[in-house]
């Protein structure tokens, strides 16, 4: 690749890092494995930088890879691997904001991965139906049931928790 190529290259990645990496820890739920995703994806764009200028739109691209990237390493199980018996110990706060989070994180972990996927695509970046689809590949009926079933899921999960109103029904 050309010095040109590999300084666009550079500043692309750079650019767009911090989006990458806000949707891969929607997506998985954990720091280490986010920046594991967005490094492979990364690792994953540079090969094939040269003959990107075709594609219209880069973002989508990008984002359909590092998307993949997390459904294929689900359907691997390798990152389920956990050396430690339970998390760190973490000191409670006052933000009811934090313990929220909490709450929805540790539900919407728990829904099966593409689900997962449809969810934070549509309701946390805020994608339209037919991005969804494009960026995984099935139809926009697919991603509407999908929608359905993860926030049933969601629903299910969080049982008569006040938050269980507030999971994206108003979209």
């Amino acid at each position: 690749m050309s010095e040109t190529a590999d300084q666009e290259y550079v500043a692309y990645v750079t650019a767009r890092l911090p989006a990458l990496r806000r949707l891969a820890y929607a997506l998985c739920g954990d720091a280490d494995q986010a920046d594991d995703l967005v490094q492979e994806t990364a690792t994953r764009l540079y090969p094939r930088w040269s003959r990107l200028g075709e594609v219209d739109r880069l973002d989508a691209y990008v984002r359909t890879v590092l998307v993949r990237l997390f459904l294929d390493s689900r359907r691997r199980g390798w990152w389920r691997v956990h050396l430690f018996g339970g998390p760190p110990d973490v000191r409670s706060t006052e933000d009811r904001g934090v313990e929220d989070r909490t709450v929805l994180r540790d539900a919407l972990d728990r829904v099966p991965p593409r689900q997962r996927a449809v969810l934070v695509l549509r309701f946390l970046h805020d994608l339209p139906v037919e991005e969804v689809a494009r960026t995984l590949g099935c139809s926009p009926g697919t991603v509407k049931s999908q929608t359905s079933h993860g926030l049933a899921a969601m629903r299910r999960l969080l049982g008569d928790r006040e938050l269980a109103g507030r999971t994206g029904t108003e979209r």
